[in-house]
């Protein structure tokens, strides 16, 4: 089971982020576990300047923007 962190202080995009995260993983039969990240503390420390970001398995794979969906099941798949 992967670990993935969305980042981000609730914003509609950190929220479609989340759902894209979910959305990918159901379509790769990829368990994971999402957990959202809002406290500016922790999302700073985490080396995130713009929000949403993502992390799995504890590795920052994206900050800023929506993600690309090919790059997402890239990075869930690996």
């Amino acid at each position: 089971m992967k670990t993935v962190k969305v980042y981000g202080p609730g914003c509609k995009r950190c929220e479609t982020t989340e759902q894209m995260v979910k959305d990918a993983a159901a379509k790769l039969s990829v368990d994971v576990t999402v957990e959202k990240v809002t406290d500016q503390r922790e999302i700073a420390m985490a080396g995130i300047m713009s929000t949403p970001g993502i992390s799995i398995d504890g590795k920052l794979v994206h900050a800023g923007g929506l993600p690309d969906t090919a790059k997402l099941d890239e990075w869930l798949s690996a």
